[in-house]
């Protein structure tokens, strides 16, 4: 039977506002632990929340470009469980009245674009940080004690629940690194993983493909890595195929994925609504965004990374244009000028590995560098790029180094070295075509790296294939004796000839006297033949 992944996604989404989501405490990460709180976000009695208008503007802003529909009325819930990182003993929340419903996000992908519904996006407070001591990597499993800091209680968070709509690993990467990118760009949060601003829950089950059932599934919680997320659903979903291929049935339970090991230990049972006894917030009156607000925030919408993975996507092939949008770099190669896959792999690839801050890239020049990195020494053009972000950068001190690529400079020099390695030059005509990049090296070491290495290429093949053809016009060193090509000088070419011929020379004498051995060793050996069968002869003779 062939199996088919049904994977949806719960994504949490730290608002940067300068202030907490219900109190005026200031949103801190890296502060000592338990010094940015008060009597709100603590839960101390008699303390009422007071909602952050900014963060409501945010999250309606967030549900329009995920295509969502503002609802009229919007309601703040109380979310009920009973967890140290959680003082009141209940989180305000939002269940069926939300701020975004029904919304569509476009993931492209290269056959077209996959449409991923959300259920909704709602806006809440998020719980205390839980440090794990004594455990494997800071997890729970394992840990000797937990330790809570409240700095983190009461940010404002945004939960964006998609429809179980995505099929495979790869699909669910794809749509978190886009909606991260999203995220980034609408300026409400820095959605950096490593802080916690951006975390996701997937859930996850699997059916007979072609069916539309929806079967048990599982959460894998709290996940911060894409590729995490991607080999958790990978390692779940063949979790769940090995049990109902073994006749068992899988629990719904809540797991915390381990990527050290690959291991996914279950937590709890999974929770359903009923379980956490939803009821309004007597404490918050119900949000009732007005239309001049929406339409506002609707036209601050600039284009969405989707949108510009497809208009790239008609400049250089789709998995770049992809790796530019969802990277942020795509700005950075729309300016720098020049030919558009030339300008994208420098981009994503060498300052990419550099670090750079693309604003500050100077993109005009590095466009003039770029166009002529084939001219340019290697050494040269990583300097230029390194320095691109530098103030004051200009192409011209680097364009100044450009290789050497007149022929009529080259050929003499790679005539003397095809013409000082000899054995080398024999090898190659014998089909060891490796030694090409013998003598390339040779080359750009006599020219102190400073020849265009493609000319060096396209002029040694072009000798070399001359000389193992036999074209006329060339001596067998490979030196051209003027009647074709860039000719040496003619003392350059009296003193090779002069030296071969003394080559030559001693090679005759060296080779004359294995022969004259060989002669003498035969004669020998046939004198003795000739003794040895006329003894009988004369024994005969003398004794008859």
């Amino acid at each position: 039977m062939t199996w088919e992944p049904v994977i949806g996604l719960e994504i949490h989404v730290h608002l940067k506002t300068r202030t907490k989501m219900f109190c005026r405490c200031p949103v801190a990460y890296f502060e000592p632990p338990n010094t940015q709180t008060c009597p709100v976000c603590l839960a101390l009695p008699g303390a009422l929340p007071v909602p952050n208008r900014r963060a409501v503007e945010w999250t309606i802003l967030l549900g329009l470009a995920l295509g969502c529909r503002i609802p009229e009325r919007a309601i703040f819930h109380r979310k009920n469980y009973f967890y140290p990182d959680n003082p009141k003993g209940y989180q305000i929340s939002q269940y069926d009245e939300p701020l975004c419903v029904e919304g569509s996000f476009a993931v492209p992908e290269p056959d077209g674009d996959a449409l991923v519904g959300i259920e909704r996006a709602h806006l809440e407070e998020d719980a205390a940080k839980t440090i794990h001591v004594g455990g494997a990597e800071g997890r729970i499993h394992g840990a000797d004690r937990s330790l809570v800091d409240f700095n983190r209680g009461g940010t404002p968070l945004v939960e964006i629940v998609t429809k179980p709509d995505l099929r495979s690993p790869e699909e669910a990467k794809r749509f978190l690194q886009l909606l991260r990118q999203t995220v980034v760009e609408l300026g409400i949060s820095d959605a950096e993983m490593e802080k916690g601003s951006l975390r996701f829950d997937v859930n996850v089950s699997v059916r007979p493909a072609g069916s539309d059932e929806l079967r048990t599934r599982t959460e894998l919680k709290n996940m911060n890595s894409f590729n995490f997320a991607a080999k958790g659903i990978e390692r779940e979903v063949r979790r769940q195929i090995d049990i109902y291929e073994s006749g068992g049935r899988v629990e719904q339970e809540t797991l915390h994925f381990d990527p050290g090991n690959e291991s996914a230990p279950p937590l709890r049972s999974k929770e359903e609504a009923q379980d956490y006894r939803y009821f309004p917030e007597p404490d918050l009156v119900p949000l009732e965004p007005e239309r001049e607000l929406v339409e506002r925030l609707r036209a601050e919408l600039a284009e969405l990374p989707s949108a510009r993975i497809r208009r790239l996507e008609r400049e250089v092939a789709f998995a770049l244009a992809e790796e530019l949008v969802t990277s942020g770099r795509d700005e950075l190669y729309s300016r720098i000028p020049g030919g558009r896959a030339a300008v994208a792999n420098v981009v994503m690839n060498e300052l990419a590995a550099l670090g750079l801050d693309p604003a500050a890239v100077n993109a005009e020049e590095l466009g003039k560098v770029i166009e002529r990195r084939g001219e340019i020494p290697r050494a040269a053009f990583s300097e230029a790029l390194a320095e691109s972000a530098s103030p004051g950068f200009t192409a011209d001190r680097y364009l100044a180094e450009a290789a050497i690529a007149d022929v009529s400079e080259l050929d003499p020099v790679i005539d003397r070295i095809l013409g000082a390695n000899e054995q080398q030059v024999e090898a190659y005509r014998g089909g060891k075509e490796g030694l090409l990049g013998f003598f390339v090296g040779q080359v750009m070491k006599e020219t102190g790296g400073k020849a265009n290495p493609k000319v060096v290429n396209e002029r040694l093949r072009e000798k070399l294939r001359a000389l193992s053809a036999g074209e006329p016009g060339r001596s067998a060193d490979g030196i051209s004796d003027g009647r074709q090509g860039n000719p040496a000088t003619m003392e350059e070419r009296r003193g090779s000839r002069r030296d071969r011929f003394v080559r030559l020379a001693g090679r005759g004498r060296e080779e004359t006297a294995p022969v004259a051995l060989h002669l003498g060793v035969i004669a020998v050996v046939g004198l003795l033949v000739v003794v040895i069968l006329a003894i009988p002869l004369v024994l005969w003779v003398v004794l008859r």
